[in-house]
């Protein structure tokens, strides 16, 4: 196993399983061929065939489209098709910066392939000339992942908050990292890739940000989904990375870009260039 192979298993999937999702005209994701079924149950909130899901035309604007997928998606989780619900809104839209043509529930985003979008955030220490990185460890009990090792702060965007307003309320919920330390967060660019789940598409982007916190600062979870914070060098995180599957799977590629960035990958590496680019996709 390597790195690139981590890079490479974000990026497994196949088109031809999946018919354009389309809001007002445009195409906004994809949906697996096995839910279209699932779909025809509300022809007044979606118009299927077999070569596209439409959100009804009759719903002309986003509110509209909203409620009424709200009542179908809700009656799908309802029957246990749809699993994880949280009352937690993503925007469905061309870009992250255009204005949503609707909002989605989180947890169906998936099954319409959808573009969603998070913050993950890199918990950096310098100690003495060694660089460490704080590593959580995702609850037994999680919905997803549970037991899976995560970057420090990681999180979903969900419609109506800022990044960086959603940065310091995942670090104090996560990490107990006070408001004006995870502040200090610097931005650095952002990692995206697509891949194939059994229950639709994850054509993902996620916000990186490097966080460098004082020695003596150890990060508490408050809100239940983080079992343990470890404390490793940077090059041992980067051998779990590389040697075994105990990342969840889009985590590595945070760890990933920040060994680029600071140098811990030299360009003259084997699959150094594939690497890069398969970080943005």
């Amino acid at each position: 196993m390597s790195l690139l192979d981590r890079v490479r298993e974000c990026n497994v999937h196949d088109l031809t399983h999946f018919v354009p999702f389309i809001v007002a005209g445009v195409r906004v994701g994809w949906v697996k061929k096995w839910f279209i079924e699932q779909l025809r149950a509300f022809p007044h909130v979606f118009d299927v065939t077999e070569r596209a899901v439409e959100m009804s035309p009759r719903l002309t604007t986003p509110e509209e489209r909203t409620e009424a997928a709200k009542g179908a998606l809700r009656a799908l989780a309802d029957a246990g098709i749809i699993k994880g619900w949280r009352d937690e809104y993503y925007p469905v839209g061309t870009s992250f910066t255009a204005p949503p043509l609707m909002l989605m529930e989180r947890a169906a985003v998936v099954f319409f392939g959808v573009r969603a979008y998070g913050i993950h955030v890199n918990g950096v220490v310098r100690d003495g000339g060694e660089t460490k990185m704080w590593i959580g460890r995702r609850a037994p009990d999680k919905h997803t992942y549970p037991d899976q090792l995560d970057n420090l702060i990681g999180g979903g965007q969900p419609a109506g908050i800022g990044l960086m307003d959603n940065l310091v309320k995942e670090a104090e919920e996560e990490a107990s990292i006070p408001p004006e330390l995870a502040a200090t967060a610097v931005p650095v660019g952002a990692v995206s890739y697509c891949l194939e789940a059994e229950e639709g598409l994850r054509p993902d982007v996620l916000f990186c940000y490097d966080l460098e916190l004082p020695p003596d600062f150890v990060p508490v979870n408050r809100d239940g989904e983080v079992a343990e914070f470890q404390l490793w060098p940077v090059e041992h995180v980067l051998e779990i990375v590389a040697q075994t599957t105990e990342f969840k799977f889009n985590c590595n590629l945070i760890v990933i870009d920040f060994a680029v960035r600071h140098g811990f990958l030299a360009p003259d590496e084997p699959d150094y260039i594939d690497i890069v680019q398969g970080l943005r996709r």
